[in-house]
């Protein structure tokens, strides 16, 4: 298991003034858990931001705090600017190499579906992650979903179809759906569908057309406040 090493400083500055670092191109972050108080610190946002790309949030990041304290970390959460999109604030986590731990780890979708392809099908996704129980140096960046494996609308790929490598445990049930493929409707599912949307338009309207106190008035009619 390869672990990306990251460099922070301890960090002084707090609230507001931590917007400072952030012009600087610097991230504040905390870092806490196994092994360390908590404690603030500062990293490199570029450096960060690459390192993310390669670790994700559920591979071991070894963080180097000014350049003497070295700390197993999972990257636990992070905050971005809303305009921006830069990232504002991390927390990082840190473990202990010999203990279990729970993580939450992505699901990609690979491949594609015969049943999406040459059937007209759509496909429904359920789910985006799954939570597993591990080692840290067990880790894994991703579980693939092979859509290749949907070919009629009854197949379904769940929790217990995913490639997990021993040692790994999956704490979500095996049997939840992770995703599946739906038929086109047909023109009489479609046409009812359109006739329920007239009648919630229609009902809409009819009540637009009622005052306050519940009376009907005619459209262009106005209605006055009784003294």
């Amino acid at each position: 298991m390869s672990i990306n090493t990251l460099q922070a400083s301890t960090r002084e500055l707090t609230g507001r003034k931590t917007n400072a670092l952030r012009a600087e191109g610097k991230v504040p972050a905390v870092v806490y858990g196994t092994d360390t108080e908590p404690q603030n610190i500062v990293v490199d946002r570029n450096t960060f931001i690459k390192m993310y790309k390669t670790a994700g949030e559920s591979s071991i990041v070894e963080l180097e705090v000014d350049g003497k304290i070295s700390l197993h970390v999972l990257i636990q959460d992070y905050q971005q600017d809303a305009l921006t999109d830069d990232v504002t604030h991390i927390d990082f986590r840190s473990i202990d190499m010999n203990k279990v731990i729970d993580a939450v780890v992505d699901l990609v979708l690979v491949g594609e579906s015969a049943a999406v392809k040459a059937l007209g099908g759509t496909l429904v996704h359920s789910r985006d992650s799954v939570t597993i129980h591990c080692l840290p140096s067990q880790l894994v960046r991703d579980f693939k979903v092979d859509l290749s494996k949907l070919v009629t609308f009854d197949d379904v790929f769940r929790i217990s179809d995913l490639d997990v490598p021993e040692g790994v445990t999956v704490v979500d049930d095996a049997n939840l759906t992770i995703a599946v493929v739906t038929p086109p409707r047909t023109e009489a599912e479609m046409a009812a569908l359109e006739d329920a949307v007239e009648e919630n338009i229609g009902a809409v309207e009819g009540a637009a057309e009622k005052t306050p106190e519940g009376e009907e008035v005619a459209k262009g009619e106005k209605t006055e406040k009784s003294a």
